[in-house]
């Protein structure tokens, strides 16, 4: 497998520019799988993926789990709401149990940060992290980066404008790192006590006046207020947000023209960006969900596929 050398997929920061583009280039053959009439391929059968989520996820967990699936991989899913998590055993200890029933794969999600590293040393199986904490997001980040490259066929030079909860953002975190990585510009704006003390370190330029932040800007991107992550008030009300930093139709107008709308979901329409924004034809969060199934496919089989060999 040319290219790609990781046991894990823990965040962006470990990617290379060459590696990223072998994950979108492989998403790419496999979006075309789920268009069939019969949506499977036999590149991971007889392979178990587990998808242990300590944190709720419809959407991420169903995404991993048609992936799995439509490359043809067991899979078991353990959610801490009904598992022996609740019961006081360790995630370490339900790691360990999964991979005594010789599962290959876990793809994890939990609201601390640093958990799927921890797996990764404690355990012998391919980790996968599907978010943990404000940390780390980087499945999120390949699909906004594959829909981009797909809509605009290259990040070289594209600004890119992400808007909103930065602070308590693991999709803010991975997407800066892997669109930095690339070649793209990136500028994020929110109230000041919603972007976090250094992220100009990362590489992106932050900004809390919205109409400098969407200037030609040729994607848009609002993040969904973290209500569960903040441990305190860091805004007066949501209307003074809605008032500063909603993405109105009026707002992206000082975007280019065909600027892309993109929003990881679940959206709160009239909050984080107006529902004639989140439904107008710029919008691509529908083509990011579609998106997602493949990008997770072409990481399960990056990780996987190659010892079937």
């Amino acid at each position: 497998m040319m290219g790609w050398k990781h046991k894990h997929l823990l965040d962006m920061g470990s990617l290379t520019k060459d590696e990223i583009g072998l994950v979108l280039e492989t998403a790419k053959s496999f979006k075309e799988v789920s268009s069939r009439e019969v949506k499977k391929v036999p590149a991971l059968r007889g392979k178990t993926v587990a998808l242990l989520f300590a944190e709720p996820s419809t959407r991420t967990r169903v995404s991993f789990e048609l992936a799995a699936k439509r490359l043809s991989a067991d899979t078991l899913t353990i959610q801490s709401t009904n598992s022996s998590l609740t019961k006081g055993e360790t995630i370490l200890d339900t790691a360990l149990n999964i991979q005594a029933m010789n599962v290959d794969l876990v793809v994890v999600r939990h609201q601390a940060s640093g958990v799927p590293q921890m797996l990764a040393q404690g355990t012998k199986m391919a980790i996968v992290n599907a978010g943990d904490g404000c940390r780390a997001h980087p499945t999120q980040a390949l699909l906004d980066m594959f829909t981009i490259h797909e809509k605009l066929g290259s990040f070289s030079n594209i600004k890119v404008t992400i808007v909103g909860d930065i602070l308590h953002s693991r999709v803010a975190r991975s997407d800066i790192q892997g669109l930095v990585t690339m070649g793209a510009h990136v500028t994020v704006c929110g109230p000041s006590t919603l972007i976090p003390i250094g992220i100009e370190a990362m590489g992106a330029e932050a900004t809390c006046d919205i109409n400098k932040a969407l200037k030609d800007a040729d994607v848009v991107m609002g993040l969904r207020m973290q209500k569960e992550r903040q441990q305190e008030s860091f805004l007066p009300s949501v209307t003074e947000y809605v008032r500063e930093f909603c993405i109105t139709p009026e707002r992206l107008r000082l975007a280019k023209p065909k600027a892309l709308v993109m929003h990881p979901g679940p959206t709160n329409r009239g909050v984080e960006i107006a529902a004639e924004v989140a439904d107008g034809p710029q919008s691509v969060i529908l083509e990011q969900v579609t998106n997602g199934i493949a990008v997770r496919m072409a990481v399960l089989y990056l990780l996987l596929g190659r010892k079937s060999k």
